[in-house]
């Protein structure tokens, strides 16, 4: 039978804890102190460790240390409210096995207990001031770490994911709809790897930079001297896709013609280069991407209605940062981590006030705008924590009538006013002040009807 050792001072919490994990076969102890877990530990030990974070002689990271100094391999899960989560991040980096965010949710911790007793627990490091950015990283379905993002642990994330793991086997078109810079091309990868065509090449295409001449050209290749500058063959990225995945990206940029040109090459499967007379059988799996409303576009007759249910067997509606605040500072945490290997830095995290700026911005450009703001902070750092000194940005667009309720359009509105004032209305400098790209600007100034 497995023990677990449970490190709580609210005793009603922990009697039912402990209560309940009887019951599901478990061997469990509960104390309330740090220095009565530690006698526990050194007198009965443990298979593993169920700890909150704060405690009345000391907290959760006390015990980390300590069972690091004490050359203990105890797999330790995280108990912690969600305005400690920062500390529970930085806690994982110390060698915790996992948290859970309280009030728990029974399943959820049952699976994190499995999980972290199944895997031998990794020698718990001991101290936080070494300077060690370890990143925590995700990892895909074939147990292989992914460095270059996180997908989160809120609801939104989690369905999100769902969805792509459900999505991803069969062959259907999926369409993922979303603002700038909120990892599109990211989930069209992962579909990809956990396609049956995760072998074959993934091909992305940015419509939206695609000169309208040259699309085809783009799409399908083209042969030499079949238009002035084709001074030698080209292969196109439906041919170069073959047998794997083309994603299409701001796919509601593309011309009214090229558009035309696209719905034959997907329904027929077979596409001419530029100039030839030979067609070429392909076989792709089609994954779009944008931040439009098509349909509205479709209504407009800018996007053919055809194409669009061509394109949209499935979709994948991609959640704002704004609307899943449980993840933005393990996100802050992961672009640290980046930032510090990019940058050759030792940071650990963020002190509460920054803590505080980053879960209480409005995030208009997303996670691309938070792994600048990180970036930023970290060249800008001098000490261990990024402070709300370095976090500048986050201090340039300020909301209105402070404590009064907004809805976020009513303070992304705002916030883009007040960019456009601070940069004189220059629209480079306020979609970059924004953290979004000026094609982003364009269709928020469209959408709110905001006069230059």
């Amino acid at each position: 039978m497995k023990s677990i050792l449970i490190v709580e001072d609210d005793i009603t919490y922990g009697m039912m804890l402990k209560t309940w994990l009887g019951k599901k076969g478990f061997q469990v102890a509960s104390v309330s102190s740090i220095a009565r877990a530690q006698k526990h530990l050194e007198t009965e030990g443990a298979d593993l460790i169920l700890s909150d974070l704060r405690l009345p002689d000391k907290d959760g990271i006390d015990l980390l240390k300590w069972l690091g100094e004490q050359g203990l391999s105890i797999p330790l899960i995280m108990m912690t409210s969600y305005a400690d989560i920062q500390s529970a991040v930085q806690a994982m980096k110390l060698g915790a096995s996992d948290y859970v965010a309280k009030p728990v949710n029974p399943d959820e911790l049952l699976k994190k207990i499995s999980e972290a007793m199944k895997q031998p627990a990794a020698p718990p490091r001991q101290t936080i001031s070494s300077g060690k950015g370890e990143s925590t990283h995700q990892k895909d379905a074939g147990g292989t770490p992914s460095s270059d993002y996180l997908e989160g642990e809120s609801d939104a994330a989690k369905q999100l994911y769902n969805y792509v793991r459900l999505v991803a086997p069969t062959t259907m078109s999926v369409l993922i709809n979303g603002a700038s810079g909120t990892g599109k091309e990211y989930v069209a990868h992962r579909i990809h790897q956990l396609s049956k065509r995760t072998g074959q090449p993934f091909v992305a295409i940015d419509c939206g930079s695609i000169p309208k001449e040259l699309a085809a050209s783009e799409f399908f290749g083209h042969v030499k001297g079949s238009f002035t500058g084709a001074l030698t063959d080209k292969t196109g990225a439906f041919v170069a896709a073959n047998g794997g995945t083309i994603f299409l990206d701001e796919i509601g940029n593309l011309s009214y013609e090229v558009q035309i040109q696209l719905l034959r090459a997907l329904q027929e499967r077979k596409i001419r280069p530029v100039g030839s007379n030979k067609e070429i059988t392909v076989d792709v799996r089609l994954v779009s991407a944008t931040n439009e409303d098509l349909e509205q576009a479709i209504e407009k007759g800018t996007f053919r209605q055809d194409l669009f249910h061509r394109i949209n067997e499935f979709t994948l509606r991609m959640p704002e940062l704004k609307d899943r605040r449980e993840d933005i500072l393990l996100f802050a945490n992961f672009f640290l981590d980046q930032a510090n290997r990019e940058l050759d830095k030792q940071l650990i995290g963020f002190d509460d006030a920054a803590s505080r700026a980053l879960l209480e911005y409005h995030w208009p450009g997303n996670l691309r705008q938070m792994k600048n703001v990180v970036r930023r902070a970290t060249l800008l750092a001098q000490d261990q924590l990024i402070t709300l000194k370095e976090l500048t940005e986050l201090q340039q667009v300020t909301h209105p009538h402070v404590g009064l309720p907004l809805r976020n359009e009513e303070a992304e509105k705002h916030q883009i006013i007040e960019a456009l004032r601070q940069t004189g209305n220059n629209k480079s400098r306020a979609a970059q002040l924004l953290g979004i790209d000026r094609k982003t600007l364009y269709n928020k100034l469209k959408l709110y009807e905001i006069e230059s």
